[in-house]
């Protein structure tokens, strides 16, 4: 369970909110508690002036300067939406300015026995809230906006109205009773709520039904005078109903409204974690971000990166409804340098910084207008933005990650080489040195026998090292991935070529060819493709006694051409058969002249093959022996 103090304020329009906010943020401070503010947007809200907007908004930003976590939830019984706010989030301190104690209509309890009753556990602190009895001018929005409804609602409830008169007249003609007649203009009236938007709207639509109702269908007709008190009361029921009808819609409505709004809100976010958790490449990032944003909001979107200390405009997205105007890059200059994630307001349009722990990676603008942003909706932005910078800063992270690994990687088979260099060099320079200095010093004296067995060994060792810095500097060419020179080769010829290379090497060996009458073409690097098979031949020979056979193959598989080497020797174990191809394995095996091979004959061959689009792999000959093969697509000669 959370025991941590939760501290709550509720916000609001009041020029002396900001005082109730400071004071809540340093209770919060004291009792290092979460702090959280929270905003309940009424249906009333749509009608706030200008001036309580700005001050609204400026409560907002205070709030979360002073390190609140802004809430905005919907609903039209404020108090309700705080204690119900407040039991599902554990908070255990309210604050609240004594302008909010004051009763709702109609004998509603007072926030603090709301409060109570919900949660009783929670502490409410009320402020003195001075302020608020002073007396501010406000600055209401026009009669046109406020009040005058649209054209097309007026028709409607025209046309809804004289629908229900007409069907009012045909119960009369058919002899029903009033209340069917009562109940048609109830219908209508709901009918009417249902389809249009202004309130206003729709009370002028029960008061028109009342009149039209005693005009047409209470005696006298076609006179607003009423003769007896039933009818009066039964014109105060249906108004009363009627007016009630509305009001509930018009809630609905708002509230339907917003829960659409706010399930389409979180989806967005919801798509937005996902898509950015799917995409590897920082470039994509900031544009995926950039479209979540285009599809929440619906207003044109810019993207800008920093380049050497330079801002520089991306991509910019464009709502359907586009004026077209660009953005303003010193804008985005100066949200920058402020260093602040609440957005930079200027020139109509919004800018914030991409980043997490002072690391810029760019930022995002977004075009205002004069149609503003709610506190929700920057909200939610700004957790885009959020999840943009931290999704960027991870791979960013990942990237210098393998970096990291790549390097330790190539640390560690430098000193893998330079140990094993170090040691397979010296016995054949030990002896190359030796017996130069032995014919040097003794030429005279050693018989011709002795003099050829020296020069042959010299000759042996030094194609020994020749072979080592092929295998080293093959190595190096891989990987430095410099591109194969792919040629239209054939099979037979370089199998000739690798038995040429390994003829000294192969004295006392059997070396049998076995190809095709008819010739085979492969695409490779026959340079690469020929070390391959020389290496293949040299591990043969360094594992096999003298005596064994060995015996290389070229034949077609399919639309494939196989090779293949093979020998008598002992074999391979099948737990070794996949360790036979990792850089620097040996096995325990030994060479015949005390010499330990690199290892790096068979790794190199590997990525040489797999460099080709084939794979290297080892089985059994038998009854004995091992044989190395690979695959590679026949070529045609008209390639």
């Amino acid at each position: 369970m959370n025991t941590k103090e939760q501290v709550l304020v509720c916000l609001s329009a009041s020029p002396s909110n900001a005082h109730i906010i400071e004071i809540a943020a340093q209770m919060a401070k004291a009792f290092a508690a979460d702090f959280t503010a929270l905003y309940v947007s009424t249906p009333s809200a749509a009608k706030m002036s200008d001036e309580d907007k700005a001050r609204l908004e400026r409560n907002i930003a205070l709030s979360e300067q002073l390190g609140a976590s802004v809430t905005t939830v919907y609903g039209d019984d404020v108090g309700f939406q705080i204690a119900e706010f407040a039991r599902l989030s554990h908070v255990t301190k309210v604050v609240l300015g004594h302008s909010s104690m004051r009763r709702k209509f109609f004998g509603g309890k007072p926030l603090t026995e709301q409060l109570t009753a919900i949660a009783p556990d929670i502490e409410v602190h009320i402020i003195p809230d001075h302020a608020a009895e002073t007396k501010y001018p406000r600055k209401t929005r026009s009669f046109v906006q406020n009040i005058v409804p649209d054209w097309k609602d007026v028709l409607i409830t025209i046309l809804v109205l004289a629908a229900a008169t007409g069907i009012g007249m045909l119960f009369s003609y058919l002899g029903l009773t009033e209340a069917n007649i009562i109940t048609m203009y109830v219908l209508s009236v709901l009918i009417t709520a249902m389809l249009t938007q202004n309130y206003l709207c729709n009370v002028l639509g029960v008061i028109a039904s009342v009149l039209v109702y005693n005009l047409l269908f209470v005696e006298p007709h076609y006179t607003l005078r009423v003769n007896d008190l039933a009818t009066y009361v039964t014109f105060a029921i249906m108004l009363i109903a009627s007016l009630i009808i509305v009001t509930v819609a018009h809630r609905m409505k708002f509230t339907a409204k917003k829960s659409a709004q706010s399930a389409y809100r979180t989806k967005v976010l919801f798509d937005t974690d996902r898509l950015l958790q799917q995409q590897t490449d920082e470039s994509k990032l900031l544009a995926t971000a950039a479209q979540q944003l285009l599809r929440l909001t619906d207003r044109d979107v810019a993207v800008y990166t920093v380049l050497q200390d330079k801002i520089h405009c991306e991509e910019i997205f464009r709502a359907e409804n586009s004026d077209g105007r660009p953005f303003d890059e010193k804008a985005v200059s100066r949200c920058l340098e402020s260093g602040s994630n609440n957005g930079w307001e200027e020139n109509e349009a919004i800018y914030f910084a991409v980043s997490i722990d002072k690391r810029v990676y760019g930022a995002v603008g977004v075009r205002v207008g004069d149609k503003k942003l709610d506190s929700l909706e920057k909200s939610i932005i700004q957790s885009i933005v959020g999840e943009c910078a931290l999704a960027t800063d991870n791979v960013k992270a990942r990237a210098e990650k393998q970096l990291a690994a790549g390097k330790a990687r190539q640390e560690q088979l430098r000193a893998n080489m330079l140990r094993s260099i170090s040691h397979d060099l010296r016995t054949p320079l030990t002896s190359i040195a030796g017996n130069a200095d032995c014919l040097t010093n003794s030429f005279d004296k050693l018989d011709d026998g002795t003099r050829k067995q020296l020069l042959k060994d010299i000759y042996e060792d030094a194609m020994w090292l020749y072979g080592l810095v092929e295998n080293l500097l093959s190595v190096t060419r891989l990987n430095s991935e410099v591109k194969l020179n792919l040629t239209c080769e054939a099979a037979d010829e370089l199998i000739d070529e690798a038995v040429k290379r390994i003829r000294r090497r192969s004295a006392g060996y059997t070396i049998v060819k076995n190809v095709p009458d008819s010739p085979l073409l492969v695409k490779a690097d026959a340079k690469l493709l020929v070390q391959v098979l020389v290496n293949l031949l040299d591990n043969a020979l360094k594992y096999t006694p003298s005596g064994s056979t060995l015996t290389i193959s070229a034949q077609k598989d399919g639309d494939k051409v196989r090779f293949s080497v093979a020998d008598n020797g002992a074999g391979i174990p099948d737990d070794l058969k996949e360790k036979v191809f990792d850089m620097f394995y040996t096995g325990d095996n030994t060479v015949a002249d005390g010499r330990r091979s690199l290892g790096l004959g068979l790794a190199l061959c590997k990525s040489i093959i797999k460099a080709h689009g084939g794979d290297l792999d080892v089985t059994d000959n038998v009854p004995s022996g091992a044989v190395f093969g690979f695959s590679l697509a026949e070529a045609n000669v008209n390639e």
